[in-house]
């Protein structure tokens, strides 16, 4: 039960990682290519590399495993 784990990239494989953007937090000229959203959907690689911004959570999944990608949630 309390074995360390290593998660290393070998370990992580075609893991990719979907958080929720403040629109605000980007850079301004990706706002304005936001058109009008305040929230954006990120796909990150294991090494925390944003891969893409999608308008919303479904379709952030729905690109990972597009791509053969295995994404999980992130908060």
């Amino acid at each position: 039960m309390n074995e360390k784990f290593d998660f290393g990239t070998e370990n992580t494989g075609n893991l990719v990682y979907i958080r929720e953007v403040a629109v605000d937090s980007l850079p301004q000229d990706v706002q304005e290519q936001a058109l009008g959203l305040d929230t954006l959907y990120a796909v990150h690689g294991p090494d925390g590399e944003r891969l893409a911004l999608v308008k919303d959570r479904g379709l952030a999944f729905h690109l990972a495993r597009q791509n053969e990608l295995s994404p999980v949630s992130v908060h």
